[in-house]
């Protein structure tokens, strides 16, 4: 296994070069090793925004290969370019070209991933219109990554489940389904689909805490329905998925009001939570809490596959796209997550 780590470059209309260059120039030991994915001109471009008027930006230095990301001149971001060189799309507009280079950034790192090419891969933020507009048939990395594990393997989708993790210092949830419609999302509280969930996080988090991980599940409903009053998706699907859980020795307790359960696994300094991770029924969910408690701070793991990808919970920040006023704290959050789950040595 390649040590090194493939940041993707994102939605090039976006801030995903931004934060990459911006990170490069502030904590250059903690990138060693790391290496971008993606189109070498739009990077030089986020490089000169992020370096302001007057000032020279971080040069761009093309690579060909993985190993080569430790090789390049100190100062310098390597990037590795994945197809023919493009035009410059515009910053901050939905763009077929732009949903086609951020999609063909992420298939080449995740290839490269399955084939044990580069330890990890860190996902700057695509955009879900974009992709659509390229006719990429996915809504998002999630799905994008789970076809490919699953083509890899030479399995069915259905077979390689995977679930999305948003974690930080404060709070880990975990969704039961992902960029589904709310109807959908509703449809998919199953047992099964419950009891898959618990299983994919007891599995993740026990390897990540070295623990088996104590596990709370919200309801679906207000107040977990209240004993059938406000729904019986809690009586016929959540408890029943809960019982199986337990039965196989996974940790898991619930179902809770979903309004009151989020307050109870939060840690604070010195103080753990109640509960490691939230199982929570849908995205909004799920990750309305931790992105109110600090969207810099959070981190997107997806669990299930057989590779790590880490990316930071926000997305393309088409607003302030092409200002250098993105932050990069959550896509180095993402890098040193990635760095820890795969054991790989970085700066503190």
């Amino acid at each position: 296994m390649n040590a090194s780590i493939a940041i993707t470059q994102g939605d090039p209309a976006g801030i995903g070069g931004e934060l990459i260059a911006r990170l490069y120039a502030q904590d250059p030991a903690q990138m060693a090793g790391c290496f971008v994915v993606g189109d070498a001109a739009h990077l030089r471009r986020a490089a000169a925004v992020v370096a302001g008027a007057g000032q020279a930006p971080l040069p761009v230095c093309e690579i060909t290969a993985p190993d080569q990301a430790r090789a390049v001149p100190a100062g310098s971001i390597p990037l590795l370019q994945v197809g023919a060189p493009r035009a410059l799309v515009r910053w901050g507009q939905v763009q077929a070209e732009a949903g086609r280079l951020a999609a063909g950034a992420v298939l080449w790192a995740a290839r490269a991933a399955l084939r044990g090419e580069i330890a990890a891969l860190v996902t700057a933020p695509l955009h879900k219109e974009a992709l659509a507009a390229a006719g990429v048939d996915f809504p998002g990395h999630t799905e994008l990554l789970q076809a490919e594990a699953a083509a890899h393997l030479g399995l069915p989708v259905s077979q390689v489940p995977v679930r999305m993790m948003l974690a930080s210092d404060a709070l880990r949830t975990v969704l039961v389904s992902i960029h589904v419609s709310l109807r959908e999302a509703i449809e998919a509280v199953t047992r099964a689909n419950v009891l898959q969930t618990l299983r994919i996080t007891h599995a993740a988090l026990s390897a990540t805490l070295g623990r088996a991980p104590r596990i709370a599940v919200a309801g679906l409903n207000p107040h977990a329905g209240e004993g059938g009053l406000f729904g019986r998706e809690e009586i016929e699907a959540i408890a029943p998925a809960i019982a199986d859980a337990r039965a196989e020795g996974v940790d898991a307790h619930g179902p809770y009001a979903p309004d009151t359960v989020f307050m109870r696994a939060r840690a604070r300094p010195g103080i753990p939570g109640e509960f490691d991770v939230v199982v929570a029924m849908y995205h909004d969910q799920g990750l309305i809490p931790v992105k109110y408690l600090g969207l810099e701070q959070g981190v997107n793991v997806t669990l299930g596959l057989p590779l790590v990808r880490t990316s930071p919970d926000h997305g393309t920040a088409f607003d302030i796209a092409g200002t250098g006023k993105a932050d990069p704290t959550s896509l180095a959050q993402a890098v040193r997550t990635a760095r820890i789950l795969r054991g790989i040595a970085g700066s503190a």
